[in-house]
């Protein structure tokens, strides 16, 4: 008899210890309701001379679970005045960093800021569920780049029609 009141302190005193750890890991939780589903890690514009063109964009990493198959929607500020220029991917199970970057651009301005509007939606495209906006500067304006590309194939020869255009 003695052994079992033993046995049964012991249950009694391991439960009460589980029953505060659980209070102690129930009031210091974090709700993760509010935060992002995308940490940006960095962004800015590339020049690349060599192809005669300029873009710019980030690199995110999905910081939330996130559905398989949801849509990261970017929208950038065209430089040279146009609509929005929109990019779209798709979540997917084989990573958590993307890399989004504008189609190439024209018109950039030194040290103006171009705004760029960050949405991710549902797998059917229809339901937000996050968004957040940056702006991205260039310290350059896009003028240093060539209007040709200086290198053409996959063995960067050097483009016949970027050197007749810089005789003349």
């Amino acid at each position: 008899m003695g052994w079992e009141l033993s046995i049964r302190k012991v249950f009694a005193g391991i439960a009460v210890l589980l029953a505060v750890l659980f209070a102690i890991g129930w009031f210091t939780r974090q709700d993760i309701t509010n935060d992002a589903y995308l940490q940006i890690l960095g962004g800015g514009f590339m020049f690349n001379y060599r192809e005669g063109e300029v873009y710019y964009g980030f690199t995110a990493e999905v910081v939330r679970p996130l559905a398989s198959g949801s849509i990261i929607e970017v929208s950038f500020e065209d430089p040279d005045g146009g609509p929005p220029l929109v990019v779209k991917e798709r979540v997917s199970t084989m990573t958590n960093r993307y890399s989004l970057r504008s189609p190439p651009v024209h018109g950039v301005e030194a040290d103006r800021p171009y705004h760029v509007a960050i949405k991710v939606y549902d797998r059917e495209g229809k339901e937000l569920i996050w968004q957040t906006e940056r702006d991205y500067t260039s310290e350059i304006s896009d003028r240093v780049v060539p209007e040709k590309p200086l290198t053409i194939g996959p063995g960067y020869h050097r483009n016949p029609e970027a050197m007749s255009l810089k005789s003349q």
